[in-house]
């Protein structure tokens, strides 16, 4: 069988930028074992395959596989299918912003697509969250040792390191400035002969508050264990505990805030995503999630039967 595929530039207006995710949007027939196959064949960070709109409730099916897993729930993927199925036609703009929902492993999406000239331009998802917070963290010796860092680098007066899980736990570091991110390395050794491992976190998420683009208030970057040296993996799936790890503390008055968050290098694939969060002081919370997309490539792939 030939299926139709698709290649978006994510959280970018730019192509060879953002991260590369790849679509299928017409996968229904494919398996878990052939859908797995795909994804490690293109070798990109995720690939979605999407069913066709379910006509008794509006939803479209969506899944995500990275080349070593399925995922039940990731960000990007959200964006690129949502641009890919209205930049085709598939989904019918039917004004300025459209709605529809996705269903991932995770449960349901709520996903607004608005529109220009019927053309889409921006894509914003909607999470609510049951966030767990834990303030007990690795010392700042012990995060300068795992992350090549020198204690002073880290910020301790306006944030601190924390464990957040909103099903999958980050341990969030904040530091100074947008060269110590860059220049942070992972030390497994350190790592593993510190506190840190009985966080159960196994991906670090490090940020400041200074970036070099006035379109972004945060620089973010993930590491970890898993994590080669020098990668710089998608950090979508790691916002909703960032947002999180914000309303956490007690200088964050009630109210909606709305910021921005790169990843990434001029150079390097960079992104910028867009987050809208309601703090109510409440164990949950609302979260807004919104980023661009590009087109960049399409294909046809054949896909053998592999029973």
């Amino acid at each position: 069988m030939k299926y139709h595929y698709y290649i978006a530039d994510v959280f970018t207006r730019q192509i060879f930028s953002g991260a590369q995710i790849a679509v299928f949007p017409y996968a229904d027939a494919l398996s878990r074992q052939q859908m797995q196959k795909i994804a490690c064949e293109l070798n990109l960070s995720e690939t979605v395959f999407v069913k066709k709109r379910d006509k008794l409730t509006g939803k479209r099916v969506m899944r995500v596989f990275s080349p070593q897993r399925e995922i039940d729930f990731a960000g990007h993927p959200i964006i690129a299918t949502a641009y890919v199925l209205a930049d085709i036609g598939d989904i019918e703009l039917t004004g300025a912003v459209t709605p529809l929902v996705f269903e991932q492993n995770a449960g349901d999406v709520e996903v607004n697509i608005s529109a220009q000239d019927g053309k889409p331009t921006l894509v914003q998802f909607t999470r609510k969250l049951a966030p767990v917070v834990d303030r007990f963290a690795p010392t700042t010796e012990e995060l300068a040792g795992f992350l090549s860092l020198q204690p002073s680098e880290f910020d301790t007066k306006k944030y601190s390191a924390r464990l957040v899980s909103c099903g999958f736990p980050y341990l969030i570091v904040p530091v100074f400035n947008y060269e110590t991110v860059r220049k942070a390395r992972f030390n497994y050794l350190t790592w593993s002969q510190s506190s840190a491992p009985q966080t159960a976190a196994q991906e670090i998420l490090l940020f400041s508050p200074k970036t070099l683009h006035p379109d972004a208030n945060f620089h973010t970057r993930l590491l970890g264990s898993r994590i080669g040296i020098h990668e710089d993996p998608p950090v979508g799936s790691a916002m909703p505990a960032f947002a999180a790890y914000l309303c956490s503390f007690d200088f964050m008055q009630k109210g909606t805030y709305t910021f921005s968050v790169d990843r990434g290098e001029d150079k390097n694939r960079r992104s910028v995503l867009h987050l809208e969060m309601d703090h109510k002081r409440l164990e949950n919370l609302t979260i807004r999630v919104g980023g661009e997309a590009v087109l960049v490539a399409e294909g046809m792939m054949t896909i053998p039967d592999l029973d």
